[in-house]
């Protein structure tokens, strides 16, 4: 909302607030695009906060390395991300106000990945390699020569086909956010088209004539690098489009844990369309600052979605331990026949 409004500096120092203590700041005060920059550094203020105790609290109570590991990743990466939301303020960098949008989403996707591995969820998936129990009777030779029912193992083109879809939503977010930080007018204002072409003609005389055209309803010119940034969006989105719809079919195919696989792709699917839509009506709302916000955040629960769709899938192809306890072997027991 804050960068949608082009209000991120209605608060000129840090990391305090008109001299005052970020934290004392006098609510009346908090007016107009004031209040949107401050309630902006208080609320990330408090989830810098919450990382320290969920770091510490990982450390102290979960013995898996990777866990702990992410968990001071994702401390270093709030850090961070609090150190560029002010150097975005006091140097006037565009360019870091990009990276301080990527960063906030790879802090994201740690958080999720957090919140999974220590849910109910994580230890109810079944696991490639678990425990098994062969029967034999008396007389047999070995159980070696019993064998085992295979169970069902995802494949693994779902595992791939849903990360690199990932991936793709991350790079589409990055995208938009050097859309977003240009803070300048859209540089296409027609969909599905673009300048009634489906590939827009960007020379010098076609550019002359689209920019007087924008200039007679007070738009900001626009450069062939602009369009082009915009059609790259509408892109990577069909991508998207396409990696996401083969995840919902491949995931009601898997044999194992299937239910909870389709759960997500259905979710993942469900948000796809709600972001076509307000995709759509962020150009033709030329740029409305409540649509274009719900478009991000629409987008960022995509890719979060994608991060938990992606560790669950990794989960059940790697067989490593259930809730950091060791791995059992393989048992075989004798039953008796009477």
């Amino acid at each position: 909302m804050v960068t949608s409004k082009g209000v991120g500096l209605a608060v000129p120092d840090w990391p305090t607030t008109f001299g005052y203590n970020m934290f004392l700041f006098p609510v009346s005060k908090w007016v107009g695009g004031i209040f949107f920059e401050h309630t902006h550094r208080l609320i990330a203020s408090t989830v810098g906060f919450l990382t320290i105790i969920l770091a510490i609290w990982i450390w102290r109570v979960d013995q898996r390395r990777w866990l702990r590991n992410l968990g001071v990743a994702a401390l270093g990466a709030v850090i961070l991300q609090g150190v560029l939301g002010g150097l975005r303020v006091t140097l006037l960098k565009d360019e870091i106000g990009v990276f301080h949008a990527c960063l906030a989403q790879a802090f994201f996707g740690m958080v999720i990945v957090i919140t999974l591995a220590t849910s109910q969820l994580w230890r109810r998936i079944s696991m490639v390699g678990t425990a098994r129990c062969a029967v034999r009777e008396p007389g047999e030779k070995s159980p070696a020569n019993l064998r085992t029912p295979q169970r069902g193992v995802p494949p693994k083109m779902l595992a791939r086909v849903a990360i690199a879809t990932t991936l793709v939503i991350y790079f589409q977010l990055g995208l938009g956010a050097t859309m977003r930080h240009q803070h300048r007018d859209l540089s296409i204002l027609d969909f599905p088209l673009a300048y009634g072409r489906i590939i827009p003609d960007t020379s010098p005389a076609r550019m002359a004539e689209i920019n007087t055209w924008r200039d007679a309803r007070a738009l900001s010119d626009v450069t062939p690098f602009h369009i082009w940034l915009q059609l790259a969006h509408r892109f990577l989105a069909l991508i998207i489009a396409a990696g996401i719809i083969a995840s919902l079919f491949l995931a009601r195919r898997a044999r194992q844990n299937a239910r909870t696989l389709a759960r997500f792709s259905d979710a993942w699917f469900l948000l796809l369309a709600c972001q076509i839509t307000l995709g759509a009506w962020v150009i033709w709302s030329n740029k409305a600052a409540d649509v274009a916000t719900t478009h991000v955040a629409v987008g960022a629960t995509m890719f979060a979605l994608g991060v938990a769709f992606s560790a669950v899938y990794l989960r059940l192809l790697s067989g490593s331990e259930l809730s950091g306890r060791p791995r059992q072997s393989p048992v075989s027991v004798e039953i008796p026949v009477s």
